[in-house]
């Protein structure tokens, strides 16, 4: 190592005081570390993708060299006057006093006499990148330098030094500037820089990186960066990483080497995953799955596996046909073709994200102790803490995991850095924030671009989120990432659609080499795989599943009918699904089912512990693991009942909904080979709420489309084949049919006005296509700030959701506070009340930022001691009375253990401001 010059050497890095102890850490110790760490994410953390896609047309080694330079430079925009008489943020005036008194020493003259008129101009990213571009190095690379705090420069800072040149050099003027030490010792740094890494001059760095190259070294250097700036592993002291020195200790009391190996050897819990290829299918079925892949199952992974370079894969197979069991076989197939070392499974809600929790850990525990290895996994969203198969995998693994072969969670992997764990399991929003302008966004595109992509239920969405799901497969494509989309009802369109934005990613252009009308291909089970730029499609599979043909009857009744027929149809026994558009019919169905009968109800509005207690019993009583079935029973719900839930109807009655979600309901009907009631042995299914052609009540046509419920109307049969049927129905459902008569003409009219504003909407925030010979300058530009501030603002923002609040509730009972389930809050642990978690429903906080005012008042007057517990920091709080309700605004509202969260308009003598 060249030695340095002690005015480089004086220079501080970060500054600190802890428990009376002052620390520091020299700039050029930072520099290093971050170099050493970047260099060791580049060679043993990212996967073979991802070094391919960071590389794009460098060599292995040049793009070696590059991270290097980065991590090492990063900070070179601390070595100015404008950070040097930064104070410490803790205020610690002497340790200030001290560490400006060593650089007066050495040779920065009258700094501490300094005073800059425009401090904040020149924040040191933007710093460094002025700096590099006075040293002649191309602004694709500058760029990373500017925006490695999570957001780039608007332009190239071509006159900042010019602007503020006392910033930079201590004095305003640029002769006296250029003879003064700080440029010197700019300059000294900046070559030693380039010497580290390799490089003799400026121009051998590498110039005109492609977005997609810039988009994931910045991810790269932040994570370096947070790593190299982590003095402990979750705060555990016994457990250093990069810890300050006392201020007496200088770099060359340090071994940077040894520092560095133990930090690693720390933070690094798990092994990575390297997958082998498949040989024999069946035999990986049996291994994986403990049974044999039927012959469909057989077929379309054999047609992924001959895939030479696989891109995006479609596979449109009815429910209940095996399409998971499908992916991961698939994924670790694609694994293996594409050098890639992790998996993103994402689903349309947190119930279905849970199931799948289950499933995927399942599944890797037998790929972990195939590798004798310990792979991480993470459960992405807002309620994950709370999941148990996800706590038992956290509490006793996250930093000590004993013996090989086991699936760990690591304590650095939160927040931000969530994604960048190599399993990742959770919502769909995590997919679709690819495609949002907020801070940090090269986290989650480096964090993606290292996994195989799955995406279940790729259907769900509306116009607004596919706009954010078509942004984020163009990225996906621009990676080379691979990726499975799963469906059993899947428009023609919206396949096209999202083959042609991963095929524009990958090479720049939406055409697709395929057969003449593979954009109208209307065969089902069909799989779709861009292999390259060439679609293969195949649809001629054998079947050894028999067809099922289900009685679909209009059921035009009120609740009071709806009842009769449910009883009447479960009278012998059997299991009633009833699946309605509301959360308020669902509750209001419920309650008049007569005492005696058993019943059991779902829907998004419970505590998330009284939730996670029905999905578990729901699935332990008519899932595919289930033990007894009941002999009768009626389970009312919602929405959340149609989505990746294994379970299975006798008999459905369903609430009218496109064609698409029907079938998607129906796929929870006879989905398994048991034997049934005599009454019930043919599939029967009643759809509610067709008043008339065009008449669907005013709560179902307020949450789909009207157009789409006429097509679902015109459309559909009084006897349905699955699956022969599936594809013909949902195609002829979302076809523009040209001629119609006059009041579906009226109603697509409405139906394209609204899907034109919702894409319009979603473009607003969306960052751009990926582009070629671009800099990433101005790439997060008019970012939604709001979506800086937590998780779920960000996904109200690629939902196109109103905002609601997520409170705890408890109840106070003669002025002691209790749990909803009995238990006295002092008897139980924070986390235990951390899960009391439940939404309002927007209606009742339609003055949200007032409602937040309020709550936080009576949280800090009722429960002052939480803002010092890590699991309620910053909760808000409803308290209930005795009889669990409460008035809020002009709502009253209940909560029953059984029925959920219900609200009414309070009486005028009730109201209150919220």
């Amino acid at each position: 190592m060249k030695e340095l010059s002690k005015q480089v050497k004086a220079l501080w890095g970060k500054k600190s005081n802890v428990d009376g102890q002052e620390l520091w850490q020299p700039l050029v110790v930072h520099l290093l570390d971050t170099k050493n760490v970047i260099n060791w994410l580049y060679g043993h953390w990212l996967t073979d993708g991802q070094r391919r896609a960071v590389q794009g047309d460098l060599s292995e080694e040049a793009g070696q060299q590059l991270a290097g330079f980065l991590g090492a430079v990063h900070d070179l925009g601390k070595a100015t006057p404008v950070f040097q008489v930064k104070k410490s943020y803790n205020g610690d005036q002497d340790l200030d006093d001290q560490l400006m008194e060593h650089l007066i020493q050495v040779g920065f003259d009258q700094l501490g006499d300094l005073i800059l008129a425009s401090p904040r101009e020149s924040p040191h990213a933007l710093a460094g990148e002025a700096l590099l571009e006075q040293f002649g190095i191309d602004q694709t690379v500058g760029a990373i330098i500017g925006g490695h705090h999570g957001k780039p420069q608007s332009n190239v800072p071509r006159t900042e030094i010019n602007d503020h040149t006392k910033n930079y050099w201590q004095v305003d003027n640029l002769v006296k500037a250029r003879e003064g030490n700080w440029l010197k010792v700019q300059r000294e740094l900046f070559n030693f820089c380039l010497q580290e890494c390799g490089y003799q001059s400026a121009s051998d760095v590498p110039t005109n990186l492609t977005q997609s190259q810039a988009v994931l070294l910045e991810g790269l250097l932040i994570m370096a960066d947070w790593l190299a700036s982590t003095e402990y592993l979750g705060d555990d002291r016994s457990k250093p990483l990069f810890p300050l020195i006392p201020l007496h200790n200088s770099m060359e009391d340090l071994d940077l080497g040894a520092r560095f190996q133990r930090a690693i050897l720390t933070w690094r819990v798990e092994d990575q995953w390297f997958p082998e290829q498949i040989t024999d299918i069946d035999e990986q079925f049996q291994k994986r799955w403990g049974f044999k892949p039927r012959p469909v199952q057989r077929q379309m992974d054999q047609v992924i596996q001959d895939a030479t370079d696989p891109g995006i894969i479609i596979i449109e197979l009815e429910p209940g046909a095996g399409k998971t069991e499908i992916a991961l076989e698939a994924v670790e197939q694609l694994a293996y073709t594409n050098g890639e070392q992790g998996l993103f499974f994402g689903l349309p809600t947190q119930a279905t994200s849970n199931a799948m929790f289950a499933r995927v850990t399942d599944w890797l525990d037998k790929v972990a102790k195939d590798d004798d290895a310990k792979l991480g996994i993470k459960l992405m969203h807002s309620k994950a803490e709370f999941n148990p198969t996800y706590a038992d995998l956290k509490i006793p693994r996250a930093h000590n995991v004993e013996g090989e072969g086991a699936v760990t969670v690591n304590s650095w992997f939160s927040g931000k850095k969530s994604i960048l764990e190599e399993f990742s399991i959770g919502t769909i929003d995590h997919l679709l924030l690819m495609g949002l302008k907020q801070k940090h966004l090269f986290l989650r595109h480096l964090g993606m671009s290292g996994k195989v992509v799955v995406i279940d239920e790729v259907h769900a969405y509306d116009a607004y989120m596919d706009s954010y799901l078509t942004k984020a497969l163009e990225w996906l494509g621009a990676y080379h990432v691979p990726v499975i989309a799963l469906s059993a009802t899947l428009p023609i369109a919206t396949r096209s659609a999202l083959i042609e934005a991963y095929c524009k990613g990958k090479y720049g252009k939406k055409k697709v080499e395929g057969a003449p009308s593979w954009d109208k291909n209307q065969a089902y089970p069909l799989i779709s795989v861009l292999d390259g730029k060439r679609l293969v499609q195949k649809s001629d599979f054998m079947r050894n599943t028999e067809k099922r043909v289900v009685e679909v009857e209009r059921l035009s009744v009120e609740e009071e009918g709806l009842i009769k027929a449910v009883l009447e149809a479960v009278e012998d026994g059997g299991v009633a699904g009833v699946i309605v558009n509301t959360v308020k019919r669902a509750q209001m169905i419920a309650s008049q089912i007569p005492k005696g009968i058993p019943k059991l109800i779902l829907h998004s509005a419970f505590l998330a512990p009284d939730r996670a207690e029905i999905e578990t019993k729901l699935q332990g009583l008519i899932g595919k693991k289930y033990g007894k079935r009941p002999k009768k029973m009626i389970i009312i719900g919602t929405q959340v009942l149609e989505q990746s839930l294994d379970i299975d109807f006798d008999i459905m009655f369903t609430d009218i909904a496109p064609m698409d979600l029907l079938i998607q309901r129906i796929g929870r009907l006879h989905r398994h080979d048991i034997q049934r009631p005599s009454k019930l042995v043919t599939p029967q299914v009643k759809i509610m709420g067709i008043n008339d052609y065009g008449d669907y009540g005013s709560a179902n046509e307020a949450i789909y489309s009207k157009y789409l419920l006429m097509k679902t109307d015109q459309y559909l049969p009084e006897q349905l084949t699955i699956p022969d049927d599936i594809s013909p129905l949902v195609q002829a459902t979302y076809r523009d049919d040209g001629e119609m008569e006059p009041d579906l003409r009226e109603a697509k009219r409405v139906f394209d006005v609204k899907h034109k504003e919702e894409l319009d909407k979603a473009e607003k925030f969306q960052i751009k296509s990926p582009k070629q010979r671009k800099s990433i300058h101005g790439w997060l530009d008019s970012e939604l700030v709001d979506a800086n501030k937590d998780e779920v603002r960000a996904q109200a923002a690629v939902r196109d959701i109103q905002e609601t609040l997520e409170v705890l509730m408890v109840k106070q009972v003669k002025g002691d506070y209790y749990l909803l389930d009995g238990q006295q809050l002092e008897e139980v642990d924070s986390k235990t009340i951390a899960q009391q978690l439940i939404r309002i429903p927007a209606a009742v906080t339609p003055r949200i930022d007032k409602s937040i005012e309020l709550l936080e008042t009576q949280t800090a007057k009722n429960f002052p001691d939480w803002q010092a517990d890590p699991w309620l920091k910053g909760a808000l709080v409803v308290v209930l009375d005795e009889q669990n309700s409460v008035e809020l605004g002009n709502w009253r509202i209940h909560y029953s253990r059984k029925f959920g969260l219900s609200y009414e308009k309070a009486d005028d003598d009730e109201k209150q401001a919220f």
